[in-house]
């Protein structure tokens, strides 16, 4: 949706796990020699200020990176992701917080590379803006991601993370979340793909990763972190989750050490919870 702007939730929970799991990926994937690329199909605006515009309004960063911000007894996964929202904050205070564009540019290697889509015309005006001096490794269109990756799949190197990220704010984004799945892993079988999707009342949200499981794959880790029990009214979002194809095998052992101290710090009321599940070849 056009009106969608990811600055209002930027640093909230939702990006916590999400961008917890895709440091992990990308650490990962580097391991190897041979290059690689990530992909962002909903890229945004790729990094948001915390203390002025859009984030001051409704302060959501303020249960998400805001409750990890001064602890000192952070779970090494998790003080390594805070450590990179550290680096674009070196004077202490928390003012800007990294979209996973960045996140991805500064746990990446020179000969990896970045395709980023954004189809809303400012936020890929100020995603180019954000990455004008890294051109070499990073190719931004503002383009629909879910078309893009038609053309992009398998990409030159053979390895690749796939990021599937909408606002899910129109309800057909769940039936491109699974259409665009199934056609990328007929076109590109051995890549990893992280789809992030939010816990909601409706339908379309609770059955998405039930659906995702279906997908003809061998190997998949689904993780979701529910921070507070659904209102009654069944408005807003009580948790989110990231559902990966192919992911790298320690990653289930990594989450599950850090979940309960998520669930800790993050957790909004008796409801909290989370949920880690995987199927392996």
């Amino acid at each position: 949706m056009l009106s969608y702007r990811h600055a209002f939730h930027a640093g909230n929970h939702a990006d916590v796990l999400k961008h917890l799991v895709l440091v992990q990926l990308d650490r990962y994937l580097g391991q190897k020699d041979k290059p690689f690329w990530v992909i962002d199909t909903h890229a945004g605006a790729g990094l948001y200020a915390l203390d002025t515009g859009y984030a001051t309004q409704l302060k959501e960063f303020d249960s998400g990176i805001g409750r990890l911000w001064a602890r000192k007894d952070l779970p090494a996964p998790l003080a390594e992701y805070v450590d990179l929202v550290r680096a674009i904050n070196p004077d202490g205070a928390l003012r800007f917080y990294p979209g996973s564009p960045w996140l991805a540019l500064q746990t990446t290697r020179p000969q990896d590379r970045l395709r980023l889509f954004e189809l809303h015309s400012s936020d890929s005006r100020i995603l180019q803006d954000n990455f004008a001096d890294h051109a070499r490794r990073v190719t931004i269109t503002t383009a629909d991601g879910f078309d893009a990756l038609k053309a992009l799949l398998p990409p030159p190197p053979r390895r690749a993370l796939v990021l599937i990220d909408p606002s899910y704010e129109m309800r057909e984004d769940y039936q491109h979340v699974v259409a665009a799945l199934k056609d990328g892993l007929t076109r590109f079988a051995t890549g990893t793909y992280a789809v992030w999707y939010p816990q909601l009342a409706r339908a379309e949200a609770r059955q998405l990763p039930e659906k995702l499981k279906r997908l003809p794959v061998k190997s998949w880790l689904n993780v979701s972190l529910t921070v507070h029990a659904p209102s009654s009214d069944g408005f807003g979002m009580h948790g989110s989750g990231m559902f990966v194809v192919n992911p790298p095998w320690t990653l289930h052992k990594t989450l599950a050490d850090v979940l309960p101290y998520l669930v800790k710090v993050l957790g909004q009321d008796a409801g909290a919870s989370f949920v880690l599940e995987q199927e392996t070849a």
